[in-house]
């Protein structure tokens, strides 16, 4: 492999961010026409089983729409009692709104121009439901609490002094409501709940159908009965690992790294198994005569199907489907930023147990963590906006979060120095979560943060970063990466390598078009011996690589 110098050859943040938003090159040493790397030629020939690049174009609400649902609007929070001039408690108002629009089936709910003070969680909890302010400049909800005062101290369940707020929770926070009362009665009784798509326990689903072998790519599962399943049903497939830890090794590529890799001690990472996919099934054929027969699936399958992980299509806990919240800020009561993982839940927005929901044109300010993706899964989160005094994940994704869309998104500089023993992630990932874009972002600070627990199959693409954040996540969380990580199209404004260029840590992933950037700060080394079948193209360019974003040149391919 060839290995390139680690002279810089930027200009500066300046240079970088005006190539990022005119593409002018005229005249620097990078200045190229535009280039398409042998990797994006090969993945045109094979789009669904590449090796190092994972297909991620149905990525997102609606299969990655660009026209999300507009809903009839059936109240104004105005007539429920809020008041725009910030002087009482407006939470109450809001709620009652969002929850008769729900009783009617869905619709909008608008909160006009003002400032609106909340003491208490705003709950989008109903189907096809959307809180829609006036755009993010006209309409404000000042949070006045945090998670910790509302429901209660929220430990880990995996032990420690840590707050699950670290991780979890939001002032809007988008989750179905049998889900959300029984998250925050286990809180409350400080019986700390699994986060997933199953409920507080990881057993509590039924098998519907178990499954015939299929390759990752594959649209069509044969399935043993299909008298449970229906057009249009939003079903979990369930792999379960074996002894020999084949299915771990199989999201890493599978090959002789990951085979010797010590998997057994990796208690946290193996808490995350088995891994649980929702998706929507499109068509159901029965064999006639038998109780047999197929679904075409939604999406094409994440990884191959084999008999030794116990494949099987299970029910879930009722998914909250087509909600949204749009054109709004929220800004918390400006307070120090607290010690790492002792988070008090001055956060944001979070999808929950969500499916084909969004944000729109939303601002979050002065919180803890910003938007947030636990157990969410096909969802949009768009023109979005972190800012403030400084946040510990800025958008966070995890507990098996797969098939979302964070685009045109943004990451302010703090408005104040960072308190001593704070921690700065980024776009957080983790927790077996896959396939997820972060696409056409602008990071003032933060880093590409892979926080262990062996996420797949993610991009980041056309993105211009000020690489100044850390990674974390427990050593028993297993490795920062498995296979089929994308960057692609990333412009580095202070030159650092860490998490940005990911050919010598990430097995069977791909580099494309990032600026020469150098180690320094954080630096890692790979979770896997032995080569690590990850490729590098164009190399210390910028703005050149063609397409210029992989997940808009996907939406092209198929």
């Amino acid at each position: 492999m060839e290995h390139p110098s680690r002279r810089g050859v930027l200009g500066g943040a300046i240079a970088v961010a005006a190539v990022a938003a005119t593409g002018v090159t005229g005249g620097t040493a990078w200045a190229k026409p535009g280039e398409t790397p042998t990797l994006w030629r090969e993945f045109e020939e094979t789009p669904y089983t590449h090796p190092q690049i994972p297909y991620i174009a149905r990525a997102g609400a609606r299969s990655g729409t660009r026209h999300l649902p507009r809903r009839k609007v059936v109240a104004n929070v105005r007539d429920y009692g809020a008041k725009p001039d910030g002087t009482q408690d407006a939470a109450p108002a809001i709620n009652r709104a969002l929850a008769e629009a729900g009783a009617k089936g869905g619709g909008t709910v608008v909160v006009p121009p003002g400032e609106y003070r909340i003491d208490g969680i705003i709950r989008i909890a109903h189907d096809n439901v959307v809180l829609q302010g006036a755009g993010s400049t006209r309409t404000t909800l000042h949070a006045t609490k945090n998670l910790t005062e509302l429901i209660g101290p929220y430990g880990s369940r995996y032990g420690g002094d840590k707050s699950s707020w670290s991780w979890a929770g939001g002032l809007i926070w988008l989750c179905p409501q049998p889900r959300y009362d029984a998250l925050t009665t286990a809180i409350k009784a400080k019986v700390w709940p699994f986060e997933g798509w199953t409920g507080n326990k990881r057993d509590e689903w039924e098998t519907l159908t178990t499954t015939a072998p299929a390759k990752r790519g594959d649209r069509t599962l044969k399935v043993a009965d299909t008298s449970r399943l229906h057009k249009g049903d939003l079903v979990l497939l369930r792999l379960a690992d074996d002894a020999d830890h084949t299915l771990l090794e199989h999201m890493a590529g599978g090959g002789e790294g990951p085979e010797s890799y010590t998997w057994d001690d990796k208690t946290k990472l193996t808490s995350y198994v088995p891994y649980e996919w929702p998706v929507r099934i499109t068509s159901v054929k029965k064999s006639a005569g038998t109780g047999t027969g197929a679904v075409t699936l939604e999406r094409p399958l994440p990884l191959d199907v084999r008999p030794e992980w116990d494949p099987r299509l299970t029910t879930h806990v009722k998914a909250l489907t087509g909600a949204g919240v749009e054109g709004l800020t929220l800004e918390a009561v400006e307070t120090p930023q607290s010690p790492h993982l002792l988070d008090k839940g001055y956060n944001g927005v979070t999808f929950q147990c969500a499916y084909d929901c969004w944000a729109d044109d939303v601002v979050v300010r002065h919180v803890d963590n910003g938007f947030g993706l636990v157990s969410a899964s096909a969802c949009t989160v768009r023109r979005t906006r972190v800012a403030g005094r400084g946040s510990h994940h800025p958008y966070f994704c995890r507990e098996g979060s797969h098939d979302n869309l964070i685009e045109d998104f943004r990451i302010d500089d703090r408005t104040v120095p960072a308190p001593s023993g704070t921690q700065l992630h980024g776009i957080n990932v983790e927790g077996l979560s896959s396939y997820n874009v972060w696409s056409r972002g602008d990071m003032r600070m933060g880093t590409f943060d892979s926080h262990r627990g062996m996420p797949f199959a993610n991009v980041r693409t056309d993105i211009t970063v000020n690489n100044n954040g850390r990674h974390g996540g427990d050593a028993s969380a297993g490795p920062l990466f498995g296979a089929r990580f994308t960057h692609w199209n990333i412009r580095v404004t202070n030159e650092r390598a860490g998490l940005m260029r990911i050919d010598g840590l990430a097995p069977y992933s791909t580099t494309v078009g990032v600026n020469e950037v150098r180690e320094f700060d954080q630096i890692d080394v790979p979770d896997f011996s032995g080569d690590l079948h990850s490729r590098i193209e164009l190399y210390g360019t910028t703005g050149v690589v063609r397409p210029r974003n992989l997940y808009e040149g996907q939406r092209g391919v198929a």
